[in-house]
């Protein structure tokens, strides 16, 4: 008998071999599963940012109760939670200059209940200052919109002979690295504001980094540091009780708080401006719908008379940014800050 030729697969042959080399039924059942759920997924978060905030929302402020940036966001987040109809609960989360309390929120969950208040050290600063922050500022998070803007105010021990910034250059030269100076911390906006005060002018000085703001203005006071290149808030009752001199502010213009304190650029020190900032995020993933009402009550409270008179009053410049704007900004400052810790040899405490 002639032997018979073997038929060909089929197109029905071809189709079950391709399912059962691809899982068949299954993954198709699996894709559809997995397609499902993601609508359902979808579905809620759209249901969820439409009642959003149905509770309280927490804030975190990766610094100490009392410091600039925990009353600036006490101002503004008490605004925005009358008009919401929710409170924001603020969670002060200090440490490892604000990297604690930041990657508390890049890890949490991107429903927005959990907010990040934070400032420049730990949005900008720390990502050239530290190895491993344990979080990513351009990537890990959402942003909303940058909130205000402090300038640094020069202050000095009342006991300090210099009565100008110029005197106080003159004096320091005299006196390598013999003048100390406050600040919260390695890598913190004033510690910054001194070493770049140290490259622009030539005078070489000694830093002294404080865990505690307040620790830090009894012992300016008390003449155990000469002068500090502080943020308003945390010495306007010193300055009011005359217990310490501002000898100018390091802003392009005066503050209205301050308005019979020069600016640097008008005493001679030209091309140095320093300030620290503070910035509304939310965890990355969070709802756009959720970003944008945030967006939208920020604008509108930070809009409100009062409140922006209050920030005026202890040194903050309220501003307001879209989240691109935001995002551009935070890796601006983080280019901007780099030559100079780098200049400075700043290192994170304990490298």
């Amino acid at each position: 008998m002639p032997r018979q030729k073997h038929a060909g697969p089929t197109t029905t042959d071809r189709s079950e071999r391709n399912d059962e080399f691809l899982g068949g039924t299954t993954l198709r059942t699996d894709i559809r599963a997995a397609l499902a759920a993601c609508a359902v997924v979808l579905a809620c978060a759209s249901a969820d940012a439409q009642t959003y905030p149905a509770r309280p929302i927490q804030v975190v402020v990766p610094f100490a109760g009392g410091s600039a940036s925990d009353v600036v966001a006490r101002l503004i987040l008490d605004k925005m939670g009358t008009s919401m109809g929710q409170r924001f609960v603020v969670e002060n989360r200090p440490g490892a200059g604000g990297n604690i309390g930041t990657q508390v929120v890049a890890a949490a969950a991107p429903d927005g209940y959990t907010l990040l208040y934070s400032a420049s050290g730990p949005l900008a600063v720390n990502k050239t200052l530290m190895a491993n922050l344990g979080y990513d500022p351009e990537r890990d998070f959402a942003p909303i919109t940058l909130s205000a803007v402090l300038p640094n105010v020069i202050v000095v021990n009342q006991k300090l002979p210099p009565k100008t910034v110029a005197e106080l250059i003159d004096y320091a030269k005299a006196r390598p690295k013999q003048l100390y100076y406050g600040s919260v911390g390695n890598g913190s906006s004033q510690h910054l504001a001194g070493a770049y005060f140290e490259q622009v002018t030539g005078v070489q000085m000694t830093h002294v980094p404080y865990r505690v703001t307040g620790q830090m203005v009894t012992d300016l006071i008390a003449g155990e540091t000469q002068l500090s290149f502080q943020l308003l808030p945390n010495v306007q009752a010193a300055l009011k009780a005359g217990q310490i001199r501002p000898l100018a502010v390091t802003s392009e213009k005066r503050l209205a708080a301050l308005p019979d304190v020069p600016t640097t650029a008008e005493v001679g020190v030209k091309d140095y401006v320093a300030a620290a900032w503070f910035a509304l995020l939310a965890p990355r993933g969070t709802p756009p719908e959720i970003i944008a009402r945030l967006h939208k009550e920020y604008s509108a409270a930070i809009a409100d008379p009062g409140l922006r008179e209050r920030l005026l009053e202890i040194g903050a410049e309220p501003t307001v940014s879209s989240p691109d704007e935001l995002a551009r900004f935070i890796s601006s400052e983080i280019v901007k800050w780099r030559d100079v810790v780098r200049n400075a040899g700043i290192t994170a405490e304990g490298q």
